[in-house]
């Protein structure tokens, strides 16, 4: 497995349009990993993503999304903390060229398969990617490839998709993390850490002790702050709940995807 012990055991999870370098060098002194984006990587996914705009929500749409990506990534280098991009697609070949770029700066690519904007399942992008498990299976291959770590981000209470199922067949792929968005969910969290030794990072909810040790205690490797990512107090909780926990949990600090 892939050396992903990072400290603290908390992540900041991608908003469009807003999770930049600045915005994770903000937070750096709560969070251990920071996952920007996402970023439309392929005419499909930016074709979406402006249909998106137009409706008033905040998009990534530099025109080079690989020339943005490397900015991002080189502006976080010297910082105390993992980086992460979070990426769209609706096509694969562009999946290798920003894993390329993520290897080069020892950052992780993570595959989007979690969005469920209308505009996104259309071009083929997001949660339509759950529903066809080769496809992203494919993507995933294709990013291993490069040499890069590979996270997927992926989304409970997709109807007619078997998630654990599905996680253990992405980390085979190749998969060195799944971020999964645990929705209302929770205990799906165990599901999938009993199934697969990847790395797991559970998200949605994440607010404060309460919520923290129970993903944790649900076999989490680590935790991701979404909205309240902007918020230090929030952060501020969420570190040290997650450092509480790994504190009395000594064996999950050196066995990730074990469950503690």
């Amino acid at each position: 497995m892939v050396d992903l012990d990072f400290e603290p055991r908390v992540a900041l999870a991608s908003l469009s349009g807003e999770s930049d370098a600045a915005w994770a060098e903000h937070a750096a002194n709560h969070v251990g990993l920071a996952f920007l984006g996402g970023v439309a990587i392929d005419e499909g996914s930016r074709r979406a993503a402006e249909r998106l705009v137009e409706r008033g929500r905040n998009e990534f749409l530099p025109a080079d999304p690989f020339a943005f990506v490397d900015r991002q990534l080189r502006a976080l280098d010297d910082m105390p903390i993992r980086s992460g991009v979070n990426v769209r697609s609706a096509s694969r070949a562009p999946i290798r060229d920003v894993a390329e770029l993520c290897a080069d700066h020892d950052a992780i690519l993570e595959v989007n398969a979690h969005c469920r904007q209308p505009e996104l399942c259309a071009a083929g992008c997001g949660e339509t990617l759950l529903r066809d498990a080769h496809r992203l299976c494919e993507y995933v291959e294709t990013a291993a490839a490069t040499g890069a770590v590979v996270s997927v981000k992926l989304r409970a209470e997709v109807p007619g998709v078997p998630l654990p199922e599905t996680a253990g067949w992405v980390a085979a792929a190749g998969a060195d993390v799944l971020h999964v968005d645990a929705m209302d969910s929770e205990g799906i969290v165990r599901e999938i850490a009993d199934t697969t030794d990847a790395f797991v990072v559970a998200n949605n909810g994440v607010r404060d002790a309460a919520t923290v040790t129970e993903y944790l205690d649900y076999g989490a490797d680590a935790v991701s702050v979404g909205r309240p990512s902007d918020r230090p107090a929030v952060l501020r909780r969420v570190r040290e709940a997650t450092d509480a926990w790994f504190a009395t949990h000594e064996t999950g600090m050196t066995e990730p995807g074990t469950g503690g």
